[in-house]
């Protein structure tokens, strides 16, 4: 047996004796009629079922209720959007005073202000160790909590569901209370305005761990099983089988970590003394301080708002399909 028939058995294991038993309808069934396309007519664009498909008939809106939603939605987005919309316009608006609702409107717009801020000595430096931060953090918590998470779910051992909940009880304890120990510790180590000392106690996320063993846990065990069968390692079935499974999940979480460690002030402050060691978020809050025009700090904000927006687009996929799983799941 190779790893390809093991994973297109795990993919059978999962999807039900219904699609062995559509797949195999004679020609005229079921599956005759979706090859022809009766049923698909009914799905909206890409195959999504529309809303009078999946919605019960009593909980319709009607015309009314249709254009109420619709009004709702789109003074919704109006105020989510707003205050990025004011904050790149003032941005564009160097050595102008801030006057409501004047200064809001897009004329007489420069970007001398994104020049003077990327010309500092500073700020690519800020972004540099934002970049190192969230990224080596990113793959450092997506790679230990998969792992955790495979030995929790799958492995037998002793002590291991003590351990799992002695483990997940750090998510009820307060991150302030803990971070005054952690910097004594990291202290020290000599940790203190390093990147070692920066990245390495974030790495311990308990909440990463527990989402991937309830992902994990609901693999099929057979297809496990089957792949020990073959002479597979527990580091290949893991490579082989686990990882690409997790590929919603780790997308999801991989976002949610990304965009907590580059937005993260306390930590950076406290570990970062230097202006060497600071973060986007630790040097755009200095910059408050020593007098800077809003223009230039406003500026600053956009800079450190565009790799958190383009990474969130690039997961967008993902992430949908991970919610939407963990959901059913659920």
């Amino acid at each position: 047996m190779t790893m390809a028939n093991v994973t297109a058995e795990a993919v059978e294991a999962q999807a039900g004796p219904d699609s062995r038993g559509a797949a195999g309808a004679a020609p005229g069934a079921a599956g005759d009629r979706t090859t022809r396309g009766v049923w698909p007519r009914r799905a909206g664009r890409a195959g999504r079922p529309r809303e009078r498909d999946t919605v019960p008939r009593a909980l319709r809106p009607g015309p009314v209720g249709r254009i109420v939603r619709g009004v709702l939605l789109a003074v919704a987005s109006v105020v989510t959007v707003f205050p990025f919309y004011a904050m790149l316009v003032l941005s564009l608006k160097p050595g102008a005073a801030v006057s409501l609702p004047g200064s809001l409107l897009p004329w007489h717009l420069s970007g001398s202000s994104y020049g003077t801020v990327l010309d500092a000595q500073d700020v690519p430096r800020w972004l540099l160790n934002t970049v190192i931060y969230s990224v080596v953090s990113v793959v450092g918590v997506l790679v230990l909590s998969s792992l955790a998470g495979y030995a929790f779910a799958k492995k037998r051992f002793r002590g291991r569901e003590t351990m799992f909940w002695s483990f997940l009880s750090m998510v009820m304890v307060p991150y302030h209370v803990t971070m005054i120990p952690t910097f004594i510790m990291m202290a020290k180590l000599g940790g203190v305005d390093t990147y070692w000392g920066l990245i390495i106690p974030t790495l311990a996320n308990a909440q990463a761990v527990f989402l991937m063993r309830q992902f994990i846990r609901d693999l099929p065990d057979e297809m496990f099983e089957a792949a020990r069968l073959d002479g597979c390692g527990e580091l290949r079935i893991f490579v082989s089988i686990v990882l690409p499974l997790l590929k919603p999940i780790l997308a999801t979480l991989g976002t949610f970590v990304f965009l907590w460690h580059w937005n993260d002030f306390l930590w950076p402050l406290v570990m970062g003394q230097s202006s060497d060691m600071r973060t986007l978020t630790v040097g755009i809050a200095s910059l408050q301080q020593q007098q800077v025009p809003l223009s230039q700090v406003l500026a600053g904000s956009v800079i450190a708002f565009v790799p958190i927006f383009a990474a969130y687009l690039a997961g967008q996929r993902y992430f949908t399909e991970g919610v939407t799983g963990s959901a059913v799941k659920g």
